[in-house]
């Protein structure tokens, strides 16, 4: 095989193995209203990604009709309400890319992005929430719901959600990075394809 050949075809697959998997959305529809997030989607490695939540991240349904909690919400049955600071959305494998989530806060606050778990090591980005919760609407006390989305640079571990505040959050959106078992998969095509061009090269 020609060694440009070779070649193109290494450049090939660098190019389309993408540089973070699909999107994970979360969207808290089936947590338990008032227990823990915590495990909820997966814990470990798998589809999930190992997402874990701090034990303040609860899952918030509106369990009484006539006096809703919230309103409008992405995906309306359940919502992810922090109630203390350890509500961090936690992921081992990391993340990178772009994050964003909807959400309804009665106060101005700040979420950030970090590199390490639980709201550890540098922040790699920040969101600036503005007071919105009823802006437009008083059907409920959470009725009004804007998306941010943030690019930033580096591998996250968590986004720390512990505003301090009333707030909800719905359809929290990451990009984990590639799975190692990628990762080694096209590592080794690649280190396939120079043997093939240093036997050509011999030959």
């Amino acid at each position: 095989m020609n060694v440009k050949v070779i070649a193109a075809l290494a450049a090939g697959l660098l190019s389309a193995a993408p540089a973070f998997s699909a999107p994970v959305v979360l969207d808290f529809e089936g947590t338990a209203s008032y227990g823990s997030i915590a495990d909820y989607y997966g814990g470990g490695p798998g589809p999930n990604y190992g997402v874990l939540f701090g034990g303040d991240a609860l899952g918030l349904s509106n369990d009484i009709p006539e006096f809703p909690q919230f309103s409008h919400a992405p995906t309306p049955g359940t919502i992810m309400a922090p109630v203390g600071a350890d509500s961090a959305l936690n992921m081992a494998l990391g993340f990178a890319g772009t994050a964003s989530f909807f959400y309804s806060s009665a106060e101005a606050a700040t979420v950030s992005i970090y590199s390490g778990l639980n709201g550890t090591g540098d922040v790699l980005g920040t969101f600036q929430l503005l007071a919105n919760a009823t802006t437009g609407c008083d059907d409920s006390p959470f009725c009004h719901w804007d998306q941010v989305s943030l690019d930033f640079g580096g591998i996250a571990q968590s986004i720390q959600f512990g505003t301090g505040q009333g707030a909800g959050f719905d359809n929290v959106s990451v990009a984990p990075v590639p799975l190692p078992a990628a990762i080694w998969l096209l590592g080794s095509s690649l280190i396939g394809l120079g043997g093939v061009a240093r036997r050509k090269l011999k030959a």
